[in-house]
This record gives C-alpha cells, structure tokens and sequence, in this order.
C-alpha cells in the first residue's frame, strides 16, 4: 500500500516499544486523521497524519481503509497494532450516542449502505478491539476541554465549531453531554434572539434542519451562502464578491474579512454577535469555566482572532458581575482536535478497564 498518504505536516515522537497505546480516529467526508496517546497523556503523532477518505464507497470499503491507515500510522509511531488496546472514532452525524448512524445516513457520507450503520461496532468487530465514538463536534469539544483542564474532573465548558455547519459540544466533569438518543449538544440547532443583532433588520436567517433563527442559520459558511451575503451585497453595490457564483463568494470571505474587507467584516461581525448571544445562553444555563470557540471560521491570524472574540463579547447582552470574567479561547489544534478528542475518550475508556 506504501505510505504515500501520510500528510508532509505529520511529524512522528519515537517511542519505546511494547507501550500500550490508545489510538484516535478522525473520520470524515474527505479525509480520515489518525492519532497515538500513550498512558502518560503523550501524543505519538503531532499535526495531520491523514489520507483521503473513501466513506462515499460505502462500510466495507471505508473500514478495511480505516484499519489499513491505523497499521501504517502504528508502524511510523514505531508501536506494534497489538499495542493498541483502545480506538476512540468520531464522525460526522447525526448518529446515536453509540455509533448508530442516522436512518438517512450522515450528512457526509452518501452512500445508501449508511443509513442505520453501527459505525462503531462494525469497526469493533473489524479490528478485534473496544472502539468508542462520538460525533466530530463532541470530539472537538472534549478536545478543547482537554487541553484547558486535564482529566480533572470538576469544570465545565461549552465548545461552538463554526464550519460548514456548527458543530460543539458541552463537556462537564471530563464527559461530554450525549443525552437520551445521542443528540445531546447539537448546538447549532439552538434557537437565537437574532432579530436583537444590530445591522441586521428584515434578515431571515433559514437553516437547512426547517428552523429559522438557530445559531447554524447566523454562524457557519451555509449561512454566509445562504442568507448574510445575500443579505449584506445589496448594501456594498459593486462589491467584487457580487460577481461571482454565492457558493464560491462565501469560501472567500474570511480571507477578506481578515484583511480588512468592510463588507466580509460586516458578515463576521454579524456571526460573533450570534455567538455573543447563544454564550449568554450558555452561561445562564450551565456558569460555564470556559467558553471555546473553533473550526475554519477562526483558523486565521492572532489579529483577527482577537477582533472576532472581542465582537463575541460586544454582542453578548450584559452579564451579572460574577461571571464577566468567562473566558473564551480559541480551539487549539483546530486540524486535528476531532482525533484527538477521539483518542480522549478511548484513553478513558481504556484506563476504566484497566488496560494501560
């Protein structure tokens, strides 16, 4: 097979053979991320190690692809695959809290054999290990969380993805919040006061799930399609971005945004407002320990970065005194927190079953 997908940014830690490992498997649309961690919390790999992903071929092909890709990333680790004793996988959704996959199939994967698939246990039985799972945003979220408090046990943190859609999660004690049927933290569906931005009367932000106003209809690049350029051309007549095709605009509004873009920055300012309300909703329901913002919208420059969390802030309404000083981060490790947050949640499994 050779190793011609290993991504040139991947760069290998060398480590004592015979450790016992956890490993993380990032599964997308387009491409699958791998990750080692060993017991002492030590990721193997740093930065992407990925290859194209093969899932719009359906299970059987996408899963003999995911243990081929996890014998190559073991074997540059310089860990044997035996060594692995637990594989945490993400994916997109919408899914069960288990693994099982949407009776429509999930919103990346099209091929019809998807529909109802337990992801997780299919890759269980392929590789002969415990496998856990969550969706790409709880991942994300659980990653997020990681790096700010370690494995304790106590804070709580709420986690906003902007992509293609909004994704995230809420963590509280070290555990992401799954709910009943696994849909628990599906963040972008939570309905916003958006007629309260500033700028933006008469706008009717429509999301492809049937609602109005939730947070994925003000912040996500579907939203900036769909409803803020439309909205936002009119008033830059002659702007260069209302000669093209909308769905090749919106890709090019966070390059402008960053450069100072009067109309792009209008578009981002709009997103962070949203984002200043739906964490004010956060607060009020869970005094979060920290707030984290992540996902493409943000993989910018430290300036940009800083303004965008600082629109955050102007568009929250205003909060009590005790909990002003909330702090919100920026994701870290955007590429690869999906597989990193996977190999989270296998390290605990795997410590709870006393396998490291």
């Amino acid at each position: 097979m050779g190793n011609w997908w290993l991504s040139p940014f991947c760069r290998i830690f060398p480590e004592v053979k015979n450790v016992k490992v956890v490993a993380g498997v990032d599964l997308g649309g387009n491409a699958v991320n791998y990750t080692l961690v060993n017991a002492n919390e030590r990721f193997l790999i740093e930065g992407l190690c990925e290859h194209p992903a093969r899932s719009k071929e359906g299970p059987g092909i996408c899963l003999q692809q995911i243990e081929d890709g996890l014998k190559i990333a073991a074997e540059k680790a310089e860990v044997a695959l035996e060594d692995i004793v637990v594989v945490g996988l993400d994916t997109p959704g919408p899914a069960s809290s288990t693994g099982v996959l949407s009776a429509k199939g999930s919103t990346n994967f099209v091929h019809k054999d998807w529909a109802g698939f337990d992801i997780r246990d299919g890759l269980a039985k392929k590789l002969g290990k415990p496998v856990t799972y969550l969706n790409d945003g709880n991942a994300g979220a659980l990653w997020g969380h990681f790096v700010l408090f370690g494995s304790s046990r106590k804070e709580t943190s709420v986690s906003a993805v902007i992509g293609t859609g909004l994704g995230g999660g809420v963590i509280i004690g070290g555990n992401d919040v799954k709910g009943r049927k696994g849909f628990g933290g599906e963040l972008g569906h939570v309905l916003l006061p958006y007629q309260s931005i500033v700028g933006t009367e008469g706008m009717a932000p429509h999301c492809n799930c049937g609602r109005t106003g939730d947070l994925e209809s003000v912040c996500s690049l579907t939203a900036i399609e769909n409803t803020l350029l439309p909205y936002f051309l009119p008033k830059f007549p002659g702007h260069e971005l209302g000669k093209m095709d909308l769905h090749k605009a919106a890709k090019l509004v966070r390059g402008m945004a960053e450069k100072g873009d009067a109309l792009s920055r209008e578009v981002f300012r709009v997103q962070a407002h949203g984002l200043g309300l739906f964490f004010d909703e956060m607060i009020n329901t869970f005094d979060p320990d920290a707030l984290i913002v992540g996902g493409g919208a943000i993989e910018t420059g430290l300036e940009f970065q800083q303004w965008f969390i600082s629109e955050i802030r102007k568009g929250m309404p205003k909060q009590r005194e005790e909990q002003v000083d909330i702090p919100i981060h920026i994701m870290p490790n955007g590429d690869t927190a999906g597989a990193r947050g996977a190999a989270v949640e296998a390290l605990k499994l795997a410590r709870e079953g006393g396998l490291l």
